[in-house]
């Protein structure tokens, strides 16, 4: 069975701590203690290390040894449009898990009034969800949940193969045929989400021009954080395919 692994600040002289609600979480909840081995990520690199004590708000750790890092085969940010609060936590978590580098919530045309503001203070609450997600799944790194940006904005954020999902129509590829065919290691992916009721035709016309690439999942009208969710198992998948065809080639 896998070790559980956390999140700490830094790692100094070979030690590292943590504290507050964390800390809380883990001698409450988890009930670690003395002696016990867990892996550590500073957020560059991950650590086996020992708890040295475990109290209420504390728990300190003694690095044992350096691990050897898993990095993603794939890069990928997601622009998603904003929608209820529920579901686009939903969204961070689940894409947290697929590996995403950085979650960007976007203001679309059709999302719901003051959900930009009122996301600003989520963002704490946003980026606690992605580190317990990381923490499930055994990342090296914490994606960036970054602060709410308008729909130009991102458009001009996106970077490498730049993926725009929408409804199956004209102009839209289906996502397979839309990847390239070498796919180059740690190669940068960005995904564009819309919102419920999809983009608008401005919207449309405006990342098209800005030179992302329509794709659609298939005729199904899925919901945003479903769709999310799909495209970055499908984008995983192909990626980690590719990793694996050049080892065995090596």
């Amino acid at each position: 069975m896998a070790r559980r692994r956390f999140f700490v600040e830094e790692v100094r002289g070979g030690r590292a701590r943590i504290e507050g609600g964390a800390a809380h979480h883990l001698t409450r909840v988890l009930r670690v203690e003395r002696g016990q081995q867990f892996e550590i990520s500073d957020n560059e690199t991950v650590y086996l290390a020992e708890i040295e004590s475990a109290r209420k708000d504390l728990v300190s750790f003694a690095v044992l040894e350096k691990l050897q890092a898993i990095e993603p085969s794939v890069h990928v940010s997601v622009y998603a449009a904003l929608i209820r609060f529920e579901r686009f936590e939903l969204l961070i978590e689940k894409a947290t898990e697929m590996g995403v580098e950085a979650i960007v919530p976007v203001e679309a045309e059709r999302s719901e009034k003051g959900l930009e503001r009122a996301a600003v203070k989520r963002l704490e609450r946003w980026r606690r969800i992605a580190r317990e997600a990381s923490e499930q799944s055994r990342r090296t790194r914490l994606p960036e949940i970054g602060k709410p940006v308008a729909f130009d904005e991102a458009l001009r954020a996106g970077s490498g193969l730049r993926l725009a999902l929408d409804e199956l129509s004209d102009g839209a590829v289906p996502l397979l045929r839309a990847l390239p065919d070498e796919k180059k290691a740690a190669e940068e992916v960005a995904l564009l989400i819309g919102p419920e009721g999809g983009w608008t035709e401005g919207e449309r016309a405006r990342f098209t021009e800005a030179g992302w690439t329509r794709v659609s999942l298939g005729p199904e009208i899925l919901k945003t954080e479903t769709a999310a969710i799909a495209t970055l198992a499908v984008l995983k998948a192909a990626w980690d395919a590719a990793a694996e065809n050049r080892s065995e080639v090596k």
